[in-house]
């Protein structure tokens, strides 16, 4: 395969580059580099940057214009993530929105609510988050239990109540992405509908949950008698599981493509850190572990340049995608492991105590998160067997019980 860029390519590029040039934030990189910035300084930051870019006509490259996108290639796609560099991590914020959401909303929305809040996520003016995971649920997001049931007043709204756990960015988000349960007495997976809210509605309350980092980037959300008008319903009542699986494939394709592993970073380090007087690259072992990782780094990138470019043709993303998200997962803890090993004692400092500012710390500790979000590494592996290989399936009992009659406890009901 060729990867040199053709003449309209180049020429893309380079007007790519000549606008991020002129445009970027060249004051922030550094910090960015280092990841100094805090969490609220970051969040403005990435609100200034995204709205640069989509007054320069640069945002959510993959969307069709009139939805605020740009409706480039996939090479295209391929060619800005590449020249925009370190800047790429102010996306982090609108990951979730711009990378789940809002393909959901667009498949499954109305025209008009599409052209309302699909400019807005763009341009980074709104953020969304996405109301999947459940304290009781674990990795079943079919065995959800938050109801939505609609008003007694005639007015086709919908009343819900229920949690949810472990939602990204929920605490700053204007919009949530929330699936419900409103039939109980069919199977779980039949009984379940897909609305979207405003997170400033009244009875929804955020709970930020404290992380072993001492940073708190995802929540607990309560909702009590939370009111939903049946326009933002996405689907029809009862198909909020064929909706869902638009979010669940566009996360996992978005997480594996996106997630910065620490690669990059690993081999800064090892480049710049001795070890018995010479330079850790020239030790074999460390040579030999930093190869690993650059093979694995470099299949993750290219299995992301394949589905975009399936994406193009016009494909949807697809089981195969959740092959990226394992990877990098376990990428990820791998990294943050073996820089803290050859850091030795050193290694249990935190923050600015630590070399780098405990960069490496933070990828260990944040690493088991990402290998429970958009499905557990057990839950993608049936994935990749079941809907990849072909492989048998897995035994599910209650796969045509009606939902309340799936016993609570150990016990089976008398």
């Amino acid at each position: 395969m060729n990867f040199d860029d053709t003449p309209q390519e180049a020429e893309f590029r380079a007007t790519v580059r000549s606008w991020i040039d002129a445009n970027a934030p060249h004051h922030l990189a550094e910090a960015l580099a280092e990841g100094s910035r805090s969490n609220a300084q970051m969040l403005a930051d990435a609100k200034a940057w995204q709205k640069t870019k989509a007054d320069g006509g640069w945002a959510c490259m993959h969307w069709p214009e009139e939805y605020g996108g740009k409706g480039a290639t996939a090479i295209e796609r391929v060619i800005w993530d590449q020249e925009e560099g370190i800047y790429s991590k102010l996306n982090a914020p609108f990951g979730i929105g711009q990378g789940m959401c809002g393909p959901t909303v667009m498949d499954w929305s109305s025209e008009a609510h599409k052209r309302a809040r699909l400019p807005a996520l763009a341009s980074g003016e709104e953020i969304w988050c996405q109301l999947f995971s459940e304290p009781a649920g674990g990795s079943d997001v079919a065995g959800l239990r938050t109801r939505a049931e609609q008003a007694e007043d005639g007015s086709g709204d919908w009343i819900v109540n229920g949690q949810k756990i472990w939602t990204s960015g929920a605490h700053y988000s204007d919009w949530g992405l929330l699936i419900t349960r409103t039939d109980p007495t069919v199977p779980k997976h039949k009984g379940l509908t897909m609305f979207f809210l405003d997170m400033k509605s009244p009875g929804v309350e955020v709970r930020p949950i404290k992380q072993a980092s001492g940073d708190s980037n995802f929540n607990e959300v309560f909702f009590t008698d939370v009111r939903i008008p049946d326009d933002q319903r996405l689907g029809a009542v009862g198909q909020g599981w064929q909706v869902s699986l638009t979010t669940l494939m566009n996360e996992r394709f978005s997480i594996g493509a996106r997630l910065q592993t620490g690669f990059p970073e690993l081999f800064d380090h090892c480049m710049e850190m001795e070890i018995d007087g010479q330079s850790a690259v020239d030790d074999p072992v460390v040579r030999s572990k930093l190869a690993d990782f650059a093979v694995k780094n470099s299949g993750l990138k290219y299995t992301a340049m394949r589905s975009i470019s399936a994406m193009s043709k016009g494909g949807t993303p697809g089981p195969e995608n959740s092959i990226g998200k394992l990877v990098a997962g376990q990428l990820m803890q791998d990294i943050g492991m073996f820089a803290m090993d050859l850091q030795a004692e050193a290694g249990a400092l935190m923050k600015e105590d630590a070399a780098d500012d405990g960069r490496f710390q933070d990828l260990l500790l944040w690493a088991p998160g990402l290998k429970i979000a958009g499905g557990t590494d057990e839950i993608l592996r049936n994935i990749i067997s079941e809907r990849v290989l072909g492989l048998p399936g897995d035994i599910r009992v209650d796969k045509s019980v009606p939902f309340n009659e799936i016993p609570t406890s150990g016990k089976a009901r008398s």
